[in-house]
């Protein structure tokens, strides 16, 4: 008979929701599983296995010890998701870091504080450990690590190439949306997502604006006023599903200043549908694979894409994520990442 499969805890400020680490860390976990592991969620806010209140980014108290060592306690591996990289939660951080040295665990680094202008003073975080193993999202970030004097491997976000089809129909009902263009922009409001630019781009083309995140880091003052001065029809509701919010929409804008990867130029055409992306830094690295996307300011193009998506275009983008960003691809390269280490399951 074969034994228990070995635990890998996924740790972090917040798991479960929308955002991007929380789907890519669901993502690791479907690969962790598929290579036989258990897994469990550990987080201080979100539908988790195992919450462990003041690891969430607004903590009021700080987080207890003991109940983060009691929630990691049975794991094999544990992999930190963020809450060892960024300055979102400097106490729970230190105390996720101490709890955690001398013992197996794989750091996944999606936003170094270095990469945040806010952030830049802070030189506490990355954490490291010789027990432990740095992941990054992108070369970019892999490159600034060496150059700090830490290793890190890259492995690129993962995407499943069979994503259900969600309900156009219904989820444009539910919007109140007729045969108008809809232009979604399928992010959290922040100022570097660059939500001016998501409606003034809506606005250009005579579409209806969707933005389906909410507003936090203190921006909500000024997306009212975004929001408000909009000569466009505007939405402002999360999505009932990933599914449903690419069904629903007739073309993507991705016009960020910064992003640690940005998943939905790439769901974008898993579901088939046309996407705007800008250029900043890792958006240029993942056009360095083969991605052909227009950037927000080829109106005439994307006027085209809004009424007749380039599916050539589309076809030749899904042609690149089998190739370099499938969930596959995650699930061997974090096989490889694991017997390296001597820690396959």
């Amino acid at each position: 008979m074969t034994g228990p499969r070995p635990i890998v805890a996924f740790v972090s400020f917040r798991l479960g929701g929308t955002d991007g680490v929380s789907i890519v860390t669901r993502s690791w976990q479907r690969a962790f599983e598929q290579l036989g592991w258990q897994t469990i969620t550990v987080a201080g806010q979100g539908p988790v296995d195992r919450l462990v209140p003041g690891l969430e980014i607004e903590a009021d108290l700080p987080a207890d010890r003991r109940e983060f060592e009691l929630a990691i306690g049975d794991a094999n591996l544990v992999v930190v998701e963020n809450l060892l990289t960024i300055p979102m939660n400097l106490r729970a951080s230190a105390m996720a870091a101490e709890c955690l040295r001398g013992r197996r665990a794989i750091l996944h680094h999606h936003d170094p504080p270095w990469q945040r202008s806010r952030f830049v003073h802070v030189t506490e975080l990355p954490a490291t450990d010789p027990a432990w193993i740095h992941v990054t999202i992108n070369q970019l970030t892999e490159a600034e690590f060496l150059a700090r004097g830490l290793r890190a491997t890259t492995i690129y976000n993962g995407f499943d190439l069979d994503a259900p089809l969600g309900d156009r129909a219904q989820t444009r009902a539910w919007l109140g949306v007729g045969d108008e263009k809809l232009l979604v922009h399928p992010v959290r409001a922040i100022a570097r997502k660059a939500i001016p630019e998501g409606v003034r781009l809506a606005e250009q083309l005579g579409a209806t604006y969707w933005l389906t995140g909410p507003a936090e880091d203190g921006y909500r003052p000024v997306l009212d006023r975004v929001l408000a001065q909009a000569s466009c029809p505007v939405i402002h509701e999360p999505a009932p599903s990933q599914s449903d919010l690419y069904a629903a929409a007739d073309l993507v804008v991705f016009p960020s200043l910064w992003e640690g990867f940005g998943n939905p130029p790439i769901e974008a055409a898993i579901h088939g549908k046309p996407v705007a992306v800008s250029h900043y830094p890792v958006a240029e690295e993942l056009r360095s694979l083969g991605f052909d996307w227009p950037d927000p300011g080829e109106i005439d193009t994307l006027a085209r894409e809004l009424v007749n998506p380039d599916r050539q275009r589309i076809d030749h983008n899904l042609t690149i994520i089998a190739r370099n960003l499938s969930s596959e691809h995650v699930r061997n390269r974090l096989d490889q990442l694991l017997k390296r280490a001597g820690w396959s399951a």
